[in-house]
């Protein structure tokens, strides 16, 4: 058995176990970083957008006038009571440093501001509106402003955000453990101390090389094939379990659990959140949930684990913005300008996942116009799909309910409330569209395995933490010795309600909170005092 010695141990190397061995090197520590496959996790194959506000430099350029508190009362009605009012509060005060934070480690930003409402936007807009600000009864509470800050990269800038965060690592002299799998974690008096893990360090090349390619793979295009998906990662369990050679790793500080979410276990998914199975699985087979296992073997509790994000956006193009999203019985089911994953839950938790987007002539004329130059390339084809095969016309409002099995009287219905003085829902006149002009359109956005039109999803709930350190709480309340958590393995800012950017911005918070208190630990500093 190999062993080796560090002060600090992060166990993923995804955005937030990056920021937590930036922070911990930076505070003096040896840091190790133990990653299964290369690095990049689901970061890498995200958006690449941080939600931050109060005046960022970027929406200062846009000529965006943002405040703390305008963004503190936003997120508190997303976020719930998930975190306290002292941790929001402190989020939203150092939204601005940590962008600032990410461009003194590489991460690139601009201030191009996207002038329609997207779920996305093209490679022209780098900031935009990327939840349910601008939306009814948001825009009352706090003054909407755009906060969804895209990396600067082509296409989805997930693979931008991690290229530069892996570089920084690697001019910090940080060292970097790939393809180790992570078996358990070592505890001696009650204190976690190190982990047991399975490494192909020792392997010969090819089986590296191999081991290497399947994991890449099986995260793209394996996303969007589930089965492939599955065999690809069969066969690296075969190579891991054949080739790969014990290594006892020692944590004179702290080890950090930074592994991601659940979203690619199907058993814990059926467990923890039944109505949610069937989706994308947004993220790469590594989001296995192990992390949070291995806190719950060392005795710590978790939290929101039946919270799932699943994503049924109807922008781009922003025209659809004027339909009315209808169920089987033709009632309205949200406001049309919410987020994507508040329109998924509604339709998942309410509506049987089922759900059409109503829209006429003029509507759709539009989305034609300017669906491709509004859209990143899986969006413009997800938007052929739904107007080829994904909807039905009819000549009336009654003829084309039939057509898609949808109530008419239902729908006529809702048509005439939403041609009223006010939108029955809420939703602001500004999106607001008379539907009257033939022929009119049913599209189908129910919520099911759709290759053409997915349903991407992520799990928001992890380990419970102590909110001040990062510490894992056990399930009497206390924290765990030497263990921290961060990102999708933690319970965190976006582990109630999901928004774009929220998440990798928690990975931010959480990974730089875990990274600096898990340095500092064992009576270096005073314990009462707050080191994020």
């Amino acid at each position: 058995m190999d062993e080796l010695f560090a002060d600090v141990v992060i166990v993923g190397f995804g955005a937030a176990g990056a920021c937590a061995a930036l922070e911990a090197a930076d505070a003096g520590a040896d840091v190790v970083i133990v990653e299964r496959f290369d690095g990049g996790g689901a970061s890498a194959v995200s958006g690449g957008v941080v939600y931050a506000g109060g005046g960022t430099a970027q929406q200062l350029d846009a000529g965006v006038d943002d405040s703390v508190d305008a963004m503190y009362a936003y997120l508190r009605l997303e976020a719930g009571d998930v975190v306290s009012d002292r941790t929001l509060r402190r989020f939203c005060e150092g939204s601005r440093e940590m962008i600032t934070w990410l461009e003194g480690n590489g991460v690139p930003f601009e201030g191009s501001l996207c002038p329609y409402k997207t779920s996305y936007p093209s490679d022209a807009h780098y900031l935009y509106y990327s939840g349910s600000e601008a939306a009814g009864g948001f825009r009352d509470a706090a003054k909407p402003a755009p906060r969804g800050h895209r990396v600067k990269g082509p296409g989805t800038s997930g693979k931008t955000l991690m290229a530069r965060l892996a570089d920084a690592v690697r001019e910090r002299g940080i060292r970097v453990l790939t393809q180790t799998h992570v078996r358990s974690l070592v505890r001696e008096d009650g204190r976690v101390t190190g982990l047991v893990a399975d490494s192909l360090r020792h392997a010969p090349a090819g089986v590296k090389a191999r081991h290497r390619r399947l994991a890449r793979y099986a995260a793209k295009p394996g996303i969007y094939v589930p089965s492939l998906r599955k065999s690809l990662h069969r066969r690296v369990e075969r190579l891991e379990r054949a080739h790969g050679r014990e290594l006892r790793i020692t944590a004179r500080r702290g080890v950090v659990l930074a592994a991601g979410g659940f979203i690619a276990n199907r058993e814990m998914v059926r467990e923890h959140a039944p109505k949610y199975r069937g989706g994308l699985a947004l993220g790469t087979s590594a989001d296995n949930g192990s992390g949070i296992r291995l806190g719950v073997e060392a005795g710590a509790a978790t939290g929101e684990l039946g919270r799932v994000s699943a994503w049924r956006f109807v922008t781009p193009p922003s025209a659809f913005l004027g339909g009315i999203i209808v169920d089987a019985g033709g009632r309205r089911v949200i406001d049309e300008s919410r987020y994507g994953a508040a329109v998924g839950e509604k339709l998942i938790e309410e509506h049987e996942s089922k759900g059409w987007l109503l829209v006429d002539a003029p509507i759709v004329a539009e989305a034609r116009r300017d669906g491709r130059k509004q859209s990143q390339w899986f969006q413009w084809l997800q938007l052929r799909y739904l107007l080829r095969r994904g909807r039905v016309l009819g000549a009336t409002v009654e003829e084309v309910a039939r057509k898609a099995g949808v109530d008419p009287e239902g729908l006529r219905a809702s048509v005439e409330a939403y041609h009223g003085a006010s939108d029955p829902v809420g939703k602001p006149d500004e999106f607001r569209r008379r539907l009257e002009r033939p022929p009119f359109s049913l599209i189908d956005i129910s919520v099911r395995p759709n290759l053409g039109y997915p349903t991407p999803m992520l799990t928001l709930g992890g380990l419970v933490v102590d909110e001040d350190t990062g510490a894992v709480r056990s399930t009497a309340g206390e924290p765990i010795p030497g263990l921290y958590a961060a990102g999708r393995t933690a319970v965190g800012i976006c582990s109630r309600s999901y928004v774009s950017g929220l998440s990798l911005a928690d990975c931010v918070f959480s990974g730089r909170r875990a990274g600096i208190n898990s340095a500092l630990a064992q009576g270096v500093l005073d314990k009462n005092e707050n080191v994020f």
